[in-house]
């Protein structure tokens, strides 16, 4: 069935939406529902923050634990997002009770996911206020705090933060993505709204709908078996079955972050806005196991579902950014751990 043009123009007002970091309420989830539980800290999730702050030398924040399996050791400033606490929330609290600083989030740099029951949020911040912490000051949270060169001996809780820290500071220096902080939205469960590109011969652009109750990016709750983006993987394997192992599905990153936290068990979700490419998997090879470089094809695969539709952009400056965040996307990453 034909888009009508005030179908289309409220498609490509909430593709607007999403790619200038904006959200939306979560009303309903297209798939996945059924085998998944709201998200409820202390339950059935955990949210860790993580902060890198550097100082005007570049030196970086960091703590001595004072945990007994971790005593006298250094780690960034992290700690679990409490019952009734947003991220940001979160992160001033553990920056305060870790480092002794009051400190502003600038951006997300990075989120890192073992599927919804365990996700990272790592922010970039910048110190407000407050004053170092000393020994004198050692409690149950950490020892003290130090500003580290990165340079000299240090004893660490885990060298995964080193790749953190280098991170933080190439963002430090020249940032490649807008800034990205989370977006006051409630959300139930944890979920993935995908905006799915196909781009065809000609640099022409598709979008992935769900067409009913009116037409919609696909949103998908997120399977504790599987990588929180596998939800764009779930909408393709629905609407094209005998074209999903022909091609790949790619999450190029997060538009946006919807999270809220205030009501425990009901606001403990968080809504992922990602864009994700689907793409013919190239290169084939022929009967010799030589590699055979295909044209790309014109348009996109057929949708079998009628659940789902393709929806061409036409409209020109909307499609000259889908394609150069396709190309080249400078959106927040997401990483997963599996």
């Amino acid at each position: 069935m034909e888009m009508t043009a005030m179908e289309r123009q409220q498609v490509e007002e909430q593709v607007e939406q999403l790619l200038s970091g904006q959200g939306s309420e979560v009303t309903l989830c297209d798939l996945g529902l059924e085998l998944s539980k709201p998200a409820t800290l202390r339950k059935n999730v955990t949210y860790i923050v993580c902060g890198i702050i550097f100082n005007e030398q570049e030196e970086v924040l960091m703590v001595q634990e004072a945990k007994p399996d971790c005593y006298k050791q250094w780690y960034l400033p992290a700690g679990r997002v409490e019952v009734g606490e947003s991220l940001e929330e979160a992160l001033r609290r553990e920056v305060k009770e870790e480092a002794g600083f009051d400190c502003q989030p600038i951006t997300l740099l990075l989120i890192q996911e073992q599927g919804p029951q365990w996700i990272r949020f790592i922010f970039l911040a910048r110190i407000t206020g407050g004053s170092m912490k000393t020994l004198t000051a050692a409690d149950q949270e950490s020892l003290q705090a130090s500003w580290w060169d990165r340079q000299s001996s240090l004893s660490l809780r885990g060298r995964d933060i080193l790749r953190l820290i280098d991170y933080g500071l190439r963002y430090h220096r020249s940032p490649w993505h807008g800034a990205s902080l989370p977006l006051d939205l409630s959300c139930r469960h944890i979920v993935q709204r995908t905006l799915l590109l196909f781009v065809g011969a000609e640099n022409r652009v598709w979008i992935l709908l769900v067409q009913a109750p009116t037409p919609h990016l696909p949103t998908a709750a997120a399977l504790k078996t599987h990588a929180v983006t596998w939800a764009a993987n779930m909408a393709v394997q629905e609407a094209l079955p005998a074209s999903y192992y022909d091609h790949d599905v790619a999450t190029l990153g997060i538009l946006s972050l919807q999270h809220n936290g205030r009501q425990h068990g009901r606001t403990d979700g968080v809504c992922f806005n990602t864009l994700a490419a689907l793409t013919p998997d190239r290169p084939q090879r022929d009967e010799d196991g030589l590699a055979v470089e295909r044209p790309a094809p014109a348009t996109p695969p057929p949708v079998e579902n009628p659940r789902y539709v393709w929806m061409e952009v036409r409209a020109p400056a909307l499609r000259e950014e889908l394609l150069r965040q396709s190309q080249n996307p400078t959106l927040l990453p997401v990483q997963s751990l599996y």
